[in-house]
C-alpha cells in the first residue's frame, strides 16, 4: 500500500509525519534542528528519499541541510549565497534606495527531473540554483536585473521570493512571486523575466496598468494544465488561464479573499482550497471559525469545509507554504498552523482530524506520496 510523508518546517525545528494510505495512524519524528527556524522542507520528486531543507538562525545564518534516506539523518551542505555583480539597490517603505542584502532562505524547490538540482527563493528577492545537492548555489541574475527590480519594495514580512512552480510541459519556464513585488515568469531557465501582473488591482498602487508592486502570497497550478494558475493575493483569490499574461478575480461568496495559501486537488484541476484569514491586520480566521474552503468550479463559488475543524474561539493563522496535497486516489489535504497544529484530510477536505499537536508555530507544509 502505498503511503505519504508529511515534511513540517516550524519556529523550532523541522518534523516529519508518516503514514500508510489508510492515512489514520502517523508516526512522528523529530524535532530535527531542534531550536532552529526552519522556514521551509521539500524532497525531490525525482527521488523519494532526498530532502531539502532551509534552515535559518540569526546567530550562525543560513544553511541548507540534506537527507538521504527520508529524513532519518541530515548532513549540512551549501551554506553560500552571494549576489552576483555590483548588488545596487531597491525602494524603501517610503521610497529611500536599500541595498539588497541576504536574509533567508523562505523557499525551495527542487527539480523534476534531476534529484541534484534544486532551486532557493530568498531574502532580498532572489533566485538561486544547486546543481550539486546543494552544496554550491548560483544567483539566477535575471531576475533581480530585472528594469523594475530598484522598485521593488518589501511587504510586512520582508521582500521575499516565496513561490517558485516549475513548469512540467515547458522545461525552461519557471514562474515565481514576491513580496511586495508580484508574479514573474521566465521562458529560458531564469536568464530573462517577464511581470506577469495584468489585472491585478492592489490599494496603493494608483495606476491600474503598473508592471510590479502587487503584494502576492502564493501560486499554484495543477501539473497537467500549467498554464491555468491560482493566486491567493493580499486581497482577492485570482486566476488566470494563459500561464499569467492576464488575471480575472475568483474570491465569489468567500467570507474574506484576504489569506496565504492556496492549493489545487490532487486528480481534479478545477478543485481548489484556500483558508481565509479576516484581514490584514487579523491574522486568523474570520468570526474564530477554522474553515478551509473549497470550491469544484475553479473559483467563484466556494463551500465551507469545518468537520473536525475547531468552529469557536480560534484565532490562529495558517501561512504561504503550509498547506499542501497527496495524490493518492482519494486525494489528501493537509496544512498547519501558527497554533503547532497539523491537519489532514484523507477524503478531500470533507472531514479533518489534527495528526499532531502542539508543535511550534508551523512554517511549511509538504507532502510526498510514497511507493
Amino acid at each position: 500500500m502505498s503511503g505519504v510523508r508529511v515534511l513540517v518546517g516550524t519556529r523550532k525545528g523541522a518534523f516529519v509525519l508518516t503514514s500508510d494510505g489508510k492515512r489514520e495512524k502517523w508516526e512522528v519524528s523529530g524535532p530535527h534542528f531542534g531550536g532552529w527556524e526552519i522556514y521551509h522542507v521539500k524532497g525531490s520528486p525525482a527521488d523519494p528519499d532526498r530532502l531539502y531543507a532551509a534552515q535559518s538562525g540569526g546567530w550562525f545564518g543560513q544553511q541548507i541541510q540534506r537527507s538521504d534516506n527520508g529524513g532519518q539523518t541530515w548532513e549540512p551542505v551549501g551554506n553560500e549565497f552571494t549576489y552576483d555583480g555590483v548588488p545596487g539597490t531597491h525602494q524603501w517603505y517610503d521610497g529611500t534606495p536599500h541595498p539588497w542584502e541576504f536574509a533567508r532562505v523562505w523557499h525551495l524547490e527542487p527539480s523534476l527531473t534531476d534529484p541534484d538540482t534544486v532551486y532557493a527563493g530568498v531574502e532580498d528577492a532572489a533566485l538561486f540554483r544547486s546543481t550539486d545537492g546543494g552544496s554550491s548555489w548560483q544567483e539566477l541574475p535575471g531576475l533581480r536585473g530585472h528594469g523594475s527590480g530598484p522598485s521593488w519594495q518589501p511587504g510586512a514580512g520582508g521582500m521575499c521570493l516565496h513561490t517558485i512552480l516549475l513548469d512540467p510541459v515547458e522545461a525552461e519556464r519557471i514562474f515565481i512571486a514576491i513580496s511586495a513585488a508580484g508574479a514573474f515568469r521566465t521562458e529560458d531557465l531564469g536568464k530573462s523575466w517577464q511581470p506577469i501582473n495584468r489585472g491585478l488591482v492592489s490599494d496603493g498602487i494608483p495606476d491600474p496598468d503598473a508592471e510590479v508592486g502587487h503584494c502576492v502570497h502564493r501560486i499554484t497550478m495543477h501539473p497537467s494544465r500549467p498554464q491555468v494558475l491560482f493566486m491567493q493575493k493580499h486581497w482577492d483569490v485570482m486566476r488566470s488561464d494563459d500561464a499569467g499574461e492576464s488575471w480575472h478575480e475568483i474570491s465569489g461568496n468567500l467570507p474574506s479573499d484576504f489569506g496565504f495559501p492556496i492549493e489545487v486537488h490532487a486528480h481534479e484541476p478545477e478543485t481548489v482550497y484556500v483558508i481565509p484569514i479576516k484581514s490584514d491586520s487579523e491574522h486568523y480566521p474570520p468570526e474564530g471559525k477554522l474553515r478551509v474552503y473549497r470550491s469544484r468550479s475553479g473559483g467563484n463559488e466556494w463551500e465551507p469545509l469545518t468537520k473536525g475543524l475547531p468552529q469557536s474561539h480560534c484565532y490562529v493563522n495558517i501561512l504561504r507554504d503550509a498547506m499542501a496535497v497527496d495524490s493518492l486516489d482519494s486525494c489528501g489535504v493537509y496544512f498547519g498552523t501558527t497554533g503547532g497544529q497539523v491537519y489532514a484530510s484523507a477524503d478531500s477536505g470533507d472531514t479533518w482530524a489534527p495528526i499532531v499537536r502542539d508543535l511550534p508555530a508551523v512554517l511549511s507544509v509538504e507532502v510526498q506520496t510514497l511507493p
